[in-house]
């Protein structure tokens, strides 16, 4: 009730849910530009509700806020395919900074050039409508992963340091490492590679970084 009463001052339209099951309901028949989600929550846990939404193809930006403080808990949001991820106790103002860093984001994204398609091997990427196919099957992204798969193959050939893509996707004032670019990496390949121990697509150049070979 206090982020809501904070953001609703900054003009934002709120909805809340107390539960799991409600705010699973609320984002799978609304349209929402953000949801913010705790993971210790009765009915249904917020791993369980972000596992829903990305399963079944909703790719709103997911910021997680939790009393959950241990790597793993962190990795497993990130993997779950959370987009940020802050720890209890926080500052509002924190919250809205990272909040505006992902409008930011998603406004440079709406306002790019969506030139045309791109074609790799089984893989065609319609970056009109931000879709990726896999020999004609649609592959469901996060927004961070196809922001990631967008600028390894529109720059195929260039490795791309971890530290390097987590300034160009996320953003240089965003305050989480190098270990998230990892996450979103190996899920990125789990999802578009036949074999990710063996990737068609989305190549590791050890020491350096990660790059598409074309």
């Amino acid at each position: 009730d206090t982020i809501a009463e904070a953001l609703q001052n900054e003009n934002y339209q709120v909805d809340t849910a107390h539960d799991g099951l409600t705010g699973y309901e609320h984002a799978s028949t609304g349209i929402y530009d953000m949801i913010i989600l705790d993971l210790m929550l009765p009915k249904m846990n917020g791993y369980e509700v972000l596992f829903s939404l990305r399963k079944n193809g909703q790719n709103v930006p997911v910021l997680i806020l939790s009393a959950k403080t241990e790597l793993d808990d962190k990795i497993q949001g990130f993997t779950t395919g959370a987009d940020d991820y802050m720890t209890k106790p926080f500052n509002i103002l924190e919250v809205k900074a990272r909040i505006k860093a992902i409008k930011r984001r998603n406004r440079h994204i709406a306002t790019a050039d969506p030139s045309t398609r791109i074609v790799a091997g089984n893989m065609v990427m319609d970056r009109n409508n931000r879709h990726v196919y896999i020999k004609g099957k649609e592959i469901s992204l996060t927004t961070k992963e196809y922001d990631v798969l967008e600028l390894l193959v529109t720059n195929p050939n260039k490795v791309y340091g971890r530290e390097m893509l987590l300034s160009l996707i996320w953003g240089y004032d965003y305050p989480g490492d190098a270990r998230t670019v990892d996450v979103h990496i190996r899920r990125l390949r789990e999802k578009i590679e036949s074999n990710p121990s063996e990737p068609e697509y989305v190549h590791t150049k050890w020491g350096m970084g990660y790059f598409f070979k074309q």
